[in-house]
């Protein structure tokens, strides 16, 4: 069996993690460019993780313009079996305080020209979204957050807009109208992309405030920041939690993603493709 190893993707905030040993850096190269950062691999106990900052060291990267394909691709490459991707968000609901975690089970997505999938060039490929969030990952990652004293929401709705800006007040509503509970700006198209790549996959959201609607002003980024700092510490032990007791994904719905998704017929698979996408299609086309 694969050895279990813990991809963790880090948003706003998080851009090292705490605890870990045996650390080395590791520039990757993909057939959709490189990654935001070096991959940083080490061992958080007794568990092998694999950590990328979205944003880069230094938060170089904007929302609009992280290298999703290229982040997600190299945490497979590297053997990630499991994948938790943390990311700072706006609450609109009342019950979702400011300093609260949020593991959400859908996602809406209101961004515009990012690439939102692997397979645009030569490969079709339609891959099924209902339950875009691996069930036995967001569990996991929800009870490791309550065992370190968050207050943790589950079940909620991620909507994410294309940044770098807030939204208005009126689109902030509009949010509320479409049955979103949480607004950020990069977890798609990484969530999708996670799927495609058979990857079980989850997100730890930090709810920094209240964006736009509630009638207390404009979003703040220096409160954002002061709550951001509480947040992350409890995501770090969260992480170093589910780390020590990874759970068994092997019947996760995204490790058969692409089973019946390849439309492209095999025999006209270039070979140029299949360079481009042998990692992914492997045990799709060759079983």
């Amino acid at each position: 069996m694969t050895k279990p190893t813990l991809g963790v993707i880090g948003g706003s905030g998080l851009y090292q993690l705490a605890g870990l040993t045996d650390v080395h850096e590791l520039r990757v190269d993909t057939p959709f460019g490189a990654p935001s950062d070096a991959i940083v691999k080490g061992r958080l106990g007794d568990t092998t993780l694999l950590f990328v900052p979205r944003h880069g060291r230094g938060h170089v990267h904007s929302p609009s313009h992280v290298p999703y394909r290229a982040n997600v691709y190299a945490l497979k490459a590297l053997g990630a079996t499991h994948v938790v991707s943390v990311s700072a968000v706006g609450s609109l609901v009342d019950a979702i305080a400011p300093g609260h975690l949020v593991v959400p089970s859908q996602f809406i997505d209101r961004t515009h020209g990012r690439a939102a999938t692997f397979f645009d060039q030569g490969v079709v490929a339609h891959v099924a979204m209902g339950d875009p969030v691996c069930a036995i990952m967001a569990n996991a990652v929800a009870e490791a957050a309550r065992a370190n004293g968050a207050t943790v929401h589950t079940d909620k709705t991620y909507l994410c807009i294309e940044g770098p800006r807030f939204s208005t007040r009126a689109e902030s509503h509009s949010w509320i109208a479409s049955g979103a509970h949480i607004v950020g700006m990069t977890n798609a198209p990484e969530v999708f992309l996670a799927r495609e790549a058979e990857l079980p996959y989850a997100t730890l959201a930090l709810a920094t405030d209240y964006d736009s609607w509630k009638p207390h002003g404009n979003v703040a980024v220096e409160e954002i920041l002061a709550v951001l700092k509480h947040n992350i510490a409890l995501a770090q032990a969260a992480i170093a939690t589910l780390a020590a007791s990874l759970p068994d994904v092997s019947r996760s719905a995204a490790r058969s993603a692409l089973t019946h998704a390849v439309m492209t017929a095999p025999d006209h698979i270039t070979a140029e493709a299949r360079i481009r996408y042998g990692l992914l299609l492997a045990r799709a086309l060759d079983g």
